[in-house]
């Protein structure tokens, strides 16, 4: 059993999600977004601090997985969503959880099935594959793609580590 803490980060709004893994079955734990108020950007990266940190506390979560920054067209929102993503993950590194990064089209790939496909698609898989009585909100639906496409991705590793012949296996371990 894993609890996983998915984040979309923003300088404004920061999506997160946190699923537990049942075996293969993802179960929904929390969702929601981190509102940062109008204001300087070390004040918006502060309330992210504090928001992320509130849920490590809170949830404590095993593995954490987050979106990795694409460029957009005004560099200077690249860098604003960068700083955001540095915050977030400034707080991870403090609590010594394993991170893994994944882009844009790999969540969409893994929970759609297509790298391009529209963020209405993501949130009625998400609902689906969770089994929410509605659709979650944009930026936590992308939270939770991003902690299920770390989900699915990780137990493909483990089933194919088990496949491995055992003497492969041991020589994994010492590693």
């Amino acid at each position: 059993m894993a609890r996983i803490l998915g984040i979309d980060p923003g300088s404004r709004l920061t999506g997160f999600g946190i699923i537990e893994m049942q075996g293969s079955r993802a179960l929904w734990i929390s969702s929601g977004c981190i509102r940062t108020a109008d204001g300087t950007l070390d004040t918006r990266l502060k309330t992210i601090c504090q928001g992320i940190e509130a849920l490590l506390e809170e949830h404590r979560p095993d593995e954490v997985a987050i979106e990795q920054v694409f460029m957009h067209r005004n560099p200077d929102s690249a860098l604003k969503l960068g700083q955001a993503r540095g915050a977030a993950i400034s707080m991870v590194a403090l609590r010594s959880l394993p991170m893994s990064e994944y882009s844009p089209r790999e969540i969409k790939k893994a929970i759609v099935g297509k790298g391009s496909a529209a963020k209405a698609q993501v949130q009625h898989m998400v609902q689906h594959l969770l089994g929410l009585n509605k659709l979650p909100q944009e930026d936590a639906a992308d939270a939770l793609a991003v902690a299920l496409c770390h989900a699915h991705l990780r137990q493909s590793m483990q089933e194919l580590s088990s496949r491995l012949p055992p003497d492969v296996r041991r020589l994994r371990r010492r590693r």
